[in-house]
């Protein structure tokens, strides 16, 4: 039986992260699916894995985490010479992984976070979304690919010449943004487009793809 527990939704970009970078290691993992449209997310028991109430919750035997971003460091770190290399021993190329994954989390994730839930959430609960919402941010998300466009025109990867952490995130809200209107905005940029196709493209991520319900 595996050690791994993930706590989440297949739906969830947050689960996606985690289990993109659980499947890229090739690591064996137990999904327990968190039904959120019945609030499972917000009581107990999830919630003594996550006090904040927000999925995916995470054990590795005697070790629980919440908080996407520090799983799929833990996991990297802790399981380092299995699967997919998503990282470097070298300091420069660490730090420039740093600074695109500070990009990630703080400019692209919080404009995309936003579309995710416009454009491809409150399609699955069947809400109207936000039209003034939507035109904001994929206004905000133009700006940030011109920047996209030019870091990806001098390196194939945000990290380097390899498939990071850094790419990795982007996965799940690339999932749902390139099936919606905004995806006009990656097409539009050549770099961007073939980043897009190239990361999307990896077998650990059609593993992730096929956790979720037809």
């Amino acid at each position: 039986m595996a050690t791994i527990k993930v706590h989440g939704s297949p739906y969830s970009t947050a689960t996606m992260r985690v289990t993109a970078t659980l499947y890229e290691k090739q690591i064996e993992f137990e999904f327990f699916n968190i039904n959120m449209r019945n609030g499972e997310h917000k009581k107990e028991p999830f919630i003594s894995l996550n006090p904040f109430g927000q999925v995916p919750a995470f054990e590795d035997g005697d070790l629980k985490l919440f908080e996407s971003r520090a799983i799929t460091q833990y996991i990297n770190h802790e399981y380092a010479d299995k699967g997919t290399k998503l990282t470097s021993s070298d300091s420069k190329k660490l730090a420039i992984m740093g600074v695109w994954s500070e990009v990630e989390s703080h400019h692209f994730d919080q404009v995309a976070s936003k579309l995710v839930w416009e454009l491809g959430i409150k399609t699955l609960f069947g809400i109207p979304l936000d039209p003034k919402i939507v035109e904001e941010n994929e206004a905000k998300l133009d700006s940030i690919l011109d920047v996209y466009e030019k870091r990806l025109s001098e390196s194939k990867y945000f990290g380097g010449d390899s498939f990071t952490l850094v790419d990795l995130h982007h996965l799940p809200s690339l999932h749902y943004l390139m099936k919606s209107q905004s995806k006009k905005l990656f097409e539009s940029r050549p770099h961007v487009s073939a980043w897009v196709a190239d990361i999307t493209a990896r077998p650990a991520w059609s593993e992730v793809l096929a956790m979720i319900p037809n």
